[in-house]
């Protein structure tokens, strides 16, 4: 608790990241409103009582299509960031424990993938494989696994050269066994701090990516199709636009904040 208390980032972090899981799973039930139900009568109505973030286009709620835009989006990033966090650290992991020419091999890859702008290869991506839901996640995953491959890489070249591990290799530990029962269990506090921050900047590029017309289609509400369906009203509505905004923003900097008091209290660098 003493640590907890001297962990501002953690507290504020970890109450703006319940508070999205809360609003994601719990709100649409709550407020009960059809994101997708027109209302031609309230076109681009400002927010009141009974619509608080007010009206789009086609007299949506903006509350409801927020809030759904919410599950999507955290849904989404969750599934993505878990899918690469697999998928690499399998290769920094087996690229570390081989070793010679198959490491050699494997973090060439990674680097030339490195070497393009994440987001750049991420729009070729959704633009070869079109738009929705299944493809957005493939051409998201293409370039978070990277990233893990590798730092898990760098932590097992690391950890392996430890006592204990060297003690379980001179036992004849195979190199799956040193990796699940030895390495694994250090690796999880590194790990989860990238995937803490790998949370934020995927929702940026799925927003980013549905804005672009190459993420899930419309009429179904994400953040990045509302701010795109709502900057031709800017001058008249800024409602539509500042809403999924802020609720990018504030999600991008609770995942931050967690991130910065998780690699706190772990001792992460």
């Amino acid at each position: 608790m003493r640590n907890l208390r001297h962990n501002p980032s953690l507290i504020a972090g970890a109450a703006l990241v319940a508070i999205l899981a809360a609003a994601a799973l719990l709100g649409p039930s709550l407020i009960a409103k059809d994101p997708l139900a027109i209302d031609l009568g309230r076109v681009l109505a400002s927010p009141t009582r009974g619509h608080p973030l007010g009206c789009d286009a086609l007299g949506r709620d903006v509350l409801s299509r927020v809030l759904w835009g919410a599950r999507l989006s955290l849904g989404i990033s969750t599934l993505v960031v878990a899918v690469s966090l697999i998928v690499g650290s399998t290769v920094g992991g087996a690229a570390a424990l081989a070793g010679g020419r198959a490491d050699e091999l494997l973090m060439r890859g990674v680097d030339i993938l490195l070497a393009f702008p994440g987001i750049l290869l991420a729009i070729a991506l959704a633009a070869i494989l079109g738009p929705g839901l299944i493809d957005l996640v493939i051409a998201l995953g293409a370039i978070g696994w990277t990233g893990y491959a590798r730092l898990v890489r760098g932590e097992v070249l690391s950890l392996r050269e430890r006592e204990y591990v060297q003690a379980a290799r001179a036992l004849g530990a195979r190199p799956s066994r040193l990796l699940i029962r030895h390495l694994i269990p250090a690796l999880a506090g590194p790990v989860a701090v990238q995937a803490t921050f790998g949370v934020g900047g995927i929702i940026v590029a799925e927003a980013a990516l549905s804005f672009l017309g190459l993420g899930v289609r419309p009429p179904t509400p994400t953040w990045g199709n509302m701010i795109d369906e709502g900057r031709v009203f800017l001058l008249v509505a800024p409602h539509l636009t500042t809403a999924p905004g802020l609720a990018i923003g504030i999600s991008v900097l609770g995942f931050n904040f967690l991130g910065d008091g998780l690699a706190q209290l772990l001792g992460v660098r």
